[in-house]
């Protein structure tokens, strides 16, 4: 990832640590909490691709665990997010520009309930029961409405701020905007040079055989 996008992803995962932590989590909803966390690597993902969403991922996640009051196994929840903002990025679209909303918001509900799977089946393996004492169907179900209510305002945001601070030409249309190359003459000035060169030597040939031909019909 270039310096531009480690900084704008880092600023951004930090908010939205702060704001889910303060005051996502005191609001003391029934079921999950709103992960804000999520959605915001969701929206870098769909913005930088497979690669990029995976490292931003794996970032955000080991942030979520060791920011207090993380009650869960250090790594947990990273490779969680690292899983999932790979799968996101493999939704960023050629173009760099969505048609549709649709996209995002079936990507969202997809990373609501497998990232809630996933960190239960995590937990499971590794034998670490923290939030086992809420059912797992209750999870899903408030998790992925909560995200669902939340996304429309934190994806489309990310995004725009995401290609607002980019210099990917794929986040542009291709007609000169940031990044952007306007198609260059083939051969460029060496060529042309050489090509003008060809082009004299050629006239003076011809001018040295005219004279010379007709010197000889003087004769």
């Amino acid at each position: 990832m270039r310096l531009n996008r480690i900084v704008l992803s880092a600023a951004l995962v930090v908010i939205a640590m702060v704001v889910q932590v303060s005051v996502l989590a005191r609001l003391h909803l029934p079921g999950a909490v709103p992960d804000l966390l999520l959605l915001t690597v969701l929206g870098l993902a769909i913005s930088y691709g497979h690669v990029g969403g995976s490292l931003v991922g794996f970032f955000a996640g080991l942030l979520a665990d060791v920011a207090p009051p993380a009650d869960h196994a250090v790594g947990r929840y990273a490779l969680v997010l690292s899983v999932i903002g790979y799968a996101a990025g493999l939704a960023k679209p050629d173009s760099g520009q969505l048609r549709t909303a649709a996209g995002p918001m079936l990507v969202v509900i997809g990373a609501a309930v497998t990232t809630t799977l996933l960190y239960a089946g995590v937990g499971s393996l590794v034998g670490d029961t923290a939030g086992a004492h809420v059912g797992l169907v209750k999870l899903v179900m408030t998790a992925t409405l909560y995200d669902l209510l939340l996304a429309p305002f934190v994806v489309p945001f990310v995004m725009a701020v995401a290609r607002r601070f980019d210099r990917d030409p794929l986040t542009e249309d291709g007609s000169g905007g940031f990044g952007g190359s306007r198609p260059r003459p083939r051969g460029g000035l060496g060529t042309g040079v050489s090509s003008q060169r060809g082009i004299f030597g050629r006239a003076s040939r011809m001018a040295r055989v005219t004279a010379a031909a007709r010197g000889g019909a003087r004769r």
